[in-house]
């Protein structure tokens, strides 16, 4: 009688649902205490007040994330790539936290060179009949080979996107389960895969114990071992919609918030343009709160409404057409 309540999905999401963020609640009480503390960061806006805060706490809600996908969906060979591929990801994140050092940047974007080309290989190899991109009702198939070389670079620019955000207290994490929900919706609306939607619902879940900790101001924060982990599965989703175009406008905050400062800082130092966007700082939300004068607060309120709007838009002219 109880395997068989037990193995009904409606029940298994239910029993996710209180245990997903009990877990990462655990984690946080349990060994938040042993986390690697925040040196504060020179350039960015208020970059000092993060000094002595913990830091890496993403390792922890990464791993009760897992451990739950584990127990509550099923798993097959691609889900347990998957899972490897963000223990990956966020332990890459968490050695590069807790160094004494930081890490270099050709170091990080090596290894997240790797885990993108496994991501997008991984992906092609067992969905091959998602390798496309969809324009209204406009269809073009993407051959494997190139899919995987797309695949990666999104992988990769997603990994750093993300990363860039974290840098205001809740920011990153709200903004991040906006544009999760939004993707979960596409991947509903399609039928692709139901099971990634359950992993975005239990994903979001172990978030919250991290984010009433991250809420400004904040005691804790997730550090590359978060932030990287959360751009990794938020391209696997993307890719799982059927229509990885679908970045532009779902995660349109997060790629420009995220990616301006990457092409700021790569034209600066390949096309030798010393000038360029001189006049905007970087990340974005750096610019909004010291050129504009917005507070933290206006800054994730006033682009968590940017998102939800584009996404909402997006979703409707996707059920219209």
């Amino acid at each position: 009688m109880l395997s068989s309540v037990l193995s009904n999905a409606k029940v298994l999401m239910a029993l996710a649902a209180v245990v997903s963020p009990a877990l990462c609640a655990l984690f946080l009480k349990l060994f938040s205490g042993r986390l690697p503390k925040d040196q504060g960061r020179e350039f960015a806006v208020d970059g000092q007040k993060s000094a002595g805060k913990i830091r890496g706490a993403g390792i922890l809600f990464v791993i009760s994330f897992i451990i739950c996908g584990l127990l509550f969906v099923p798993v097959s060979v691609e889900y347990a790539i998957y899972y490897v591929l963000i223990f990956a990801g966020m332990l890459s994140g968490y050695l590069d936290d807790a160094a004494e050092k930081p890490w270099g940047e050709y170091k990080k974007g090596a290894i997240d060179l790797v885990i993108s080309v496994a991501t997008a290989g991984t992906f092609v190899w067992k969905n091959p009949d998602l390798l496309r991109i969809v324009f209204f009702n406009h269809t073009l198939n993407i051959h494997p080979v190139i899919y995987v070389i797309l695949g990666a670079a999104l992988v990769w620019i997603m990994i750093n996107a993300v990363n860039c955000t974290d840098g205001i207290d809740g920011f990153c994490t709200t903004l991040s389960t906006v544009s999760f929900i939004s993707i979960a919706a596409v991947i509903l609306m399609r039928n692709t895969d139901k099971h990634m939607v359950d992993l975005t619902a239990i994903l979001i879940l172990s978030l919250f114990p991290y984010l009433w900790k991250n809420s400004e101001p904040s005691t804790m924060l997730m550090g590359d071992a978060g932030s990287r982990a959360l751009g990794l599965f938020m391209a696997m989703l993307l890719m799982k919609s059927g229509n990885a175009i679908l970045v532009i406008p779902l995660c349109f905050v997060i790629c420009v918030d995220g990616l301006i400062g990457i092409a700021k800082v790569s034209i600066r130092r390949f096309l030798k343009v010393k000038n360029f966007m001189e006049k905007i700082r970087t990340p974005l939300h750096d610019h909004s709160r010291k050129n504009k004068g917005w507070s933290n607060t206006q800054v994730i309120y006033r682009y968590c409404m940017i998102q939800i709007v584009i996404s909402a838009l997006t979703l409707i002219i996707m059920k219209a057409a």
